[in-house]
């Protein structure tokens, strides 16, 4: 069996390149601290035997450079584009078997939610976890072939269609939704106890 993996996406927390609408309401200084603390929190509740963790990066250098993540997680580098290109890539790039990915920017999660998401690729091509904003906080394919040419593209990222679209970019696959959680885009989002 192909061992399991989960892809956190994160950016170097540095103040004006992370969470840019966090920072319109909190500040560029804040809203990094914030990521750092969360995404930090993040990894270690998930860093789990069941699944390999991996760090997937941006910008490419700070794959090697950076001393913000636990030493002992692999990192790639997430590469250019908009970040479907750059999921997609991911999902290319790793060894066969079962991937999902997801932010760092979702407080909630915990491994039951991954636990779910690996077991639902068991029976299915792909899993979503849905955002309660019409985006979503995981993406998983069991990579028991290529990945589709044409995953993730022509997403409407941060928008209520960015779930619907990146669905439609799996016809004919059977995928499954699990847990609705709240990632942190805004102030408002803090508040809600996202």
């Amino acid at each position: 069996m192909n061992r399991r993996q989960l892809v956190v996406m994160l950016k170097e927390p540095r103040p004006g390149r992370v969470k840019t609408r966090l920072a319109r309401d909190i500040g560029p200084v804040a809203a990094a601290w914030w990521f750092r603390h969360q995404s930090a929190a993040l990894l270690r509740r998930l860093d789990d035997p069941r699944w390999r963790l991996v760090l997937a990066v941006a910008p490419d250098r700070a794959a090697a450079a950076s001393r913000c993540w636990p030493a002992h997680l692999p990192r790639i580098p997430q590469g250019g584009g908009d970040l479907g290109e750059r999921m997609a890539r991911v999902f290319r790039a790793l060894p066969p078997g079962p991937v999902c990915v997801i932010g760092g920017d979702i407080p909630g999660i915990g491994k039951p939610h991954i636990a779910r998401a690996f077991a639902a690729l068991g029976r299915h091509d792909a899993v979503f976890g849905p955002a309660h904003d019409g985006g979503y906080w995981l993406v998983g394919l069991r990579r028991s072939g290529a990945v589709p040419a044409g995953f993730l593209q022509h997403v409407r990222w941060s928008t209520r269609h960015a779930l619907a679209d990146s669905m439609a970019t799996l016809p004919g696959a059977r995928i499954a939704l699990i847990d609705r959680l709240r990632d942190v885009d805004t102030a408002a989002d803090l508040r809600a106890g996202a």
